[in-house]
């Protein structure tokens, strides 16, 4: 049983910490070997997640936020959860190695 502060807690939250959770827990969600915890943003590489994600600064005076979207590499590296920034485009290399696992 989810304890009901959490709910309240999660409520509270703007949309931009309510999508950390959801991309949290669908990370968790696929460590457990739930297969449809992925979203259609994303895409596998080998051992290498790469999703389309939209980010905002935290500039307060910013009236175009979030950004993007920018693609990030997710992978696993000594059991902690890693990103890394790609850019607006995936590489050539990348985009026809995930094209040819499909």
């Amino acid at each position: 049983m989810v304890d009901r502060a959490l709910f309240a807690e999660l409520r509270r939250l703007d949309r931009h910490d309510l999508r950390r959770v959801a991309i949290f827990v669908r990370g968790l969600l696929h460590a457990l070997g739930d297969e449809s915890a992925g979203t259609p943003d994303e895409h596998a590489g080998e051992g290498v997640t790469y999703r389309l994600e939209t980010v905002r600064c935290g500039k307060p005076s910013c009236s175009s936020c979030p950004h993007g979207p920018y693609w990030y590499a997710y992978f696993r590296e000594g059991g902690r959860l890693r990103s890394r920034y790609i850019g607006r485009d995936l590489p050539a290399d990348v985009k026809a190695a995930l094209q040819e696992g499909s």
